[in-house]
């Protein structure tokens, strides 16, 4: 079983979950670039390609102006 670790829906093959992950209404990208929170299924259209969906926004690529939510840390001091 492999479950989504934002929803904690569970499905029977990895394909299945990453079809999910992409329009999972729990999960979500953030962008450095601006601050922006959004779908993952509103920064691509072919599943390789990631960029801000925000008009003004320049921020693209998964790892370098994106990230999931879920991978990002608090800074506290």
């Amino acid at each position: 079983m492999y479950t989504c670790r934002d929803c904690n829906q569970s499905f029977q093959t990895e394909l299945a979950l990453e079809i999910h992950r992409d329009s999972c209404e729990q999960g979500g990208l953030y962008c450095q670039v601006c601050g922006d929170r959004f779908r993952e299924a509103d920064a691509t259209q072919d599943g390789w390609h990631y960029a801000c969906p925000s008009e003004d926004c320049d921020g693209e690529g998964l790892q370098e102006d994106l990230f999931q939510v879920d991978e990002m840390r608090v800074a506290t001091h």
